[in-house]
């Protein structure tokens, strides 16, 4: 659906924000672009929105490049940005309904008003967006966004300063839109949403792309899982016979934590219970832990710089 090929960009100060950078969307997926403040996530958005002139490199659109075919290309693409900038003196319905227009779409009513009505702003349509509270003005601008019945909705940190209720609203709203065929890509701080929503994850730092893979491989390949025994006794120190593993006594001495990667064969823990056993020490209970998907974002970045 998406297709970004060798982009770069440096701004006029010489800071260069992209480079070369390489991604493919598939269609109807929702694609979590991650990444630490100046990490390159909203200049790579505003290039393919075609409100930030690139460097060098291509974007290819459902087929369309977004420079020689920038009409078509931009007409597939739906923006909601961070900033919550409208026309404060415009009613919600017009605001919406001229958003369509923009993008060359006869007036459609009845598409307006289910829009307004999944984003529960149906109540609102005459209201002007000064009297609207932030977390309206956010569901405004999706709103605005959708107006035009785009097939690729990008969300730069789209629950900023929301609250928990709306963030789940939008959650809801993302995956039905997902459903019907749209593809969304999101960019937010918020581990936890990508962790919720995504199907695949990017993670970007300094510029460049450092990772791009599905959800649930990222946490199989890089995720450690610790085993943490809960002891029958205390023990203060382990025997030359268990060396071989990566044991640590927690404080306290009643349990012991054996840390493992994901990817390794979990054929080494029957060995360890064995080994243990035949150490005299005895376990009343275990139970397991895998990082979080924000305990790798982190480490990623981590070693990137």
């Amino acid at each position: 659906m998406l297709s970004v090929s060798n982009l770069s960009k440096v701004y006029a100060s010489g800071f260069q924000a992209l480079k070369r950078v390489n991604l493919e969307i598939r269609r109807g997926e929702i694609f979590a672009l991650l990444g630490p403040n100046g990490a390159g996530k909203t200049t790579l958005i505003g290039i393919v929105c075609g409100v930030v002139t690139a460097t060098e490199g291509r974007v290819v659109v459902d087929g369309h490049d977004n420079v020689r075919d920038y009409r078509a290309a931009r007409a597939k693409i739906g923006l909601v940005p961070q900033e919550l900038t409208t026309d404060a003196f415009e009613s919600v319905w017009n605001a919406v309904s001229f958003s369509r227009g923009l993008f060359g779409k006869p007036p459609n009513p009845a598409h307006i008003e289910t829009i307004l009505k999944q984003l529960s702003l149906w109540d609102k349509k005459d209201n002007k967006i000064m009297t609207l509270s932030g977390g309206m003005k956010r569901r405004l601008l999706i709103a605005k966004a959708l107006s035009h019945e785009p097939e690729i909705l990008f969300l730069d940190e789209p629950t900023a300063g929301v609250d928990v209720e709306l963030r789940r609203d939008m959650w809801e709203l993302v995956r039905s839109l997902r459903d019907k065929g749209v593809t969304i890509i999101l960019t937010t701080h918020y581990i936890e949403e990508a962790e919720e929503m995504a199907d695949r994850i990017g993670v970007i730092s300094r510029g460049e792309i450092i990772l791009v893979e599905d959800k649930r491989e990222i946490i199989r390949k890089l995720g450690r899982k610790q085993l943490t025994l809960h002891l029958q006794g205390k023990v203060d120190r382990l025997p030359e016979s268990l060396a071989g593993y990566r044991l640590e006594i927690a404080p306290g001495g009643a349990e012991l934590v054996y840390t493992y990667d994901s990817q390794s064969e979990s054929g080494g823990i029957p060995a360890l219970l064995r080994d243990l056993h035949e150490a005299g020490i005895e376990f009343k209970d275990l139970n397991t832990d895998q990082s979080s998907l924000e305990e790798i974002f982190v480490s990623l970045v981590r070693e990137k710089r």
